[in-house]
């Protein structure tokens, strides 16, 4: 299994709009991939190498402090939303079955009152200001891809962008961007079955991924891990889980996985990710007949999967 390529200019962030004409043979590229592999890389999508180092940089800058500094920002502790925060060492199991995941991360939910990192960056820009930053950039390009993908189905547009209206409102929409930081690590060390991130699938409608490095590996349907590279400039879109429930198994969401270093290796890696989800209230219903899933609202959904990953919340 190769993981398809698409030039994506034809509707990046430098364009207002996007022709009838290359609507249609964005349409036909994304089915093809989301139909068969579940990922594909999208090209010169507007987002630049400037921007991802950026954050990164920032990030990075974040989970280099001691311990003690990072604790006030955990994960659970904002009133305002459960997921927004940093999650320490082995804290996620992203495969239930598996110990803890070998990573740290930092998830942003966009609200006015949820406490923010000191950091700053070389330039002065506060932690805050570069992943909001980022974080309606990704917000931007994920409607685009959730458009296209509706044109796949020959469906309204508004089918899937009505349902995201509220992407970056913590209180009523689950849409979230991770900073993932894994430090290097002893394979001989780990615990039995132990992985930087567990085998798992999305919970959402679709996820945006920007990579530092090599690390990630996609499932085939052949039940295949593979490679998945860094390609620069590349965006790794996926279906989530979510999105396969309402296409009624038409898109595919796919597990995938990021394994410890070989022994002896003891570089870094870093991702950031940016789930994307529908509004809590949506109603998520299959988009045809005869429906698979019964309707379900995308905040419950949600909730139960991080209770799979973190136990009771």
């Amino acid at each position: 299994m190769v993981i398809p390529t698409v030039d994506f200019s034809a509707y990046s962030l430098e364009k207002k709009d996007v022709s009838e004409e290359d609507l249609e043979t964005l349409s036909q590229e994304l089915k093809e991939a989301f139909t068969k592999v579940g990922f594909v890389y999208l090209l010169k999508t507007g987002i630049t190498e400037e921007e991802i180092r950026r954050i990164m940089d920032i990030s990075k800058d974040f989970f280099l402090q001691p311990e003690d500094l990072k604790q006030p920002y955990t994960r659970g502790t904002f009133k305002h939303n459960v997921n927004h925060g940093w999650v320490a060492m082995e804290t996620e199991k992203l495969n239930p079955r598996r110990p803890g995941d070998l990573k740290e991360a930092f998830n942003v939910l966009l609200h006015p009152e949820i406490k923010w990192p000191s950091v700053k960056s070389s330039q002065e820009e506060s932690f805050q200001d570069i992943h909001t930053s980022f974080f309606l950039r990704c917000k931007e390009l994920s409607l685009r891809v959730l458009r296209v993908m509706a044109h796949c189905l020959d469906v309204a547009p508004e089918t899937f962008l009505e349902p995201h209206r509220n992407i970056g409102e913590a209180l009523i929409n689950g849409t979230t961007l991770r900073s993932l930081y894994y430090p290097a690590v002893q394979s001989e060390h780990a615990k039995e079955g132990q992985l930087r991130c567990g085998d798992h699938s999305d919970y959402g409608s679709i996820t945006l991924l920007f990579q530092s490095s090599e690390g990630l590996e996609v499932r085939s349907r052949a039940n295949e891990f593979v490679a998945a590279p860094c390609i620069p400039g590349g965006v790794l879109v996926n279906i989530a889980d979510l999105m396969q429930r309402w296409t009624n198994d038409y898109f595919v969401s796919v597990r995938h996985r990021v394994l410890l270093p070989p022994p002896g290796d003891a570089r870094t890696r870093q991702s950031m990710a940016f789930f994307v989800h529908p509004d809590d209230e949506a109603l998520i219903t299959c988009y045809k007949d005869p429906e698979k899933y019964p309707p379900v609202t995308a905040g419950d959904y949600l909730m139960e999967r991080f209770r799979n990953s973190y136990g009771h919340e």
